[in-house]
């Protein structure tokens, strides 16, 4: 397998990867904001995404968003080809485009907001650590990409404090040595999912 930079050779691979994103949503009932193939094929025209590809079948994909006049820069988009998945690969698209990130925008802080385990696990190795979302953009644009999240009435029933998905962010002036051993467990990722979901879909005691 082989992670690039990509550019408009690779367009081509646009469509699939809308397609992929979007699947691999609905198959693990998550909330996420749907890409359309433009909005790809500017990503990598702009030479901000990495594709993985084994020979010339696309495998893995990720693209850098930039917010806040660049003060932010978010990596979205992060997926693994169905055929390639459970083989590291995620972890090494995320590091490559972790680096591309600290590359072009060396003082800008790198957040995410995820609500899966893998993901959470890979950005604590690279030096992300978990924060409110106050700490994150204040930019309507990103938020606005959440509109097609199934969890985004949460998000706006809190003004967006809190959802459903943990922000984690790295900032560059406050870096700190990278952990030897992931501490992010299942157990520990279930019970905080657990505790937003009583706290956000509480009942009302009224009705």
């Amino acid at each position: 397998m082989n992670i690039v930079i990509a550019n408009e050779s690779h367009f081509k691979y646009a469509y699939i990867i809308c397609e992929t994103i979007n699947k691999s949503a609905v198959e693990r009932d998550t909330g996420i904001a749907k890409r359309t193939p433009e909005y790809i094929t500017t990503k990598m025209q702009n030479g901000n995404a990495v594709i993985a590809l084994d020979n010339q079948k696309f495998t893995g994909f990720c693209y850098i968003e930039r917010w806040d006049h660049g003060k932010y820069v978010a990596n979205s988009g992060l997926i693994v080809h169905h055929d390639y998945r459970g083989k590291g690969y995620a972890k090494l698209i995320k590091k490559k485009i972790f680096e591309l990130s600290r590359e072009k925008f060396p003082d800008a802080k790198i957040f995410g907001i995820t609500t899966g385990l893998p993901v959470m696990k890979i950005n604590y190795e690279l030096g992300y650590q978990p924060t409110t979302f106050s700490e994150l953009t204040t930019d309507d644009a990103f938020w606005k990409g959440c509109q097609t999240c199934k969890n985004f009435d949460v998000l706006t029933r809190t003004n967006r404090k809190m959802c459903l998905c943990t922000g984690m962010i790295y900032d560059p002036a406050r870096s700190i040595p990278k952990p030897e051993k992931k501490v992010v467990t299942k157990s520990l990722h279930d019970r905080l999912q657990n505790i937003k979901k009583s706290i956000l879909f509480k009942k009302d005691p009224t009705k």
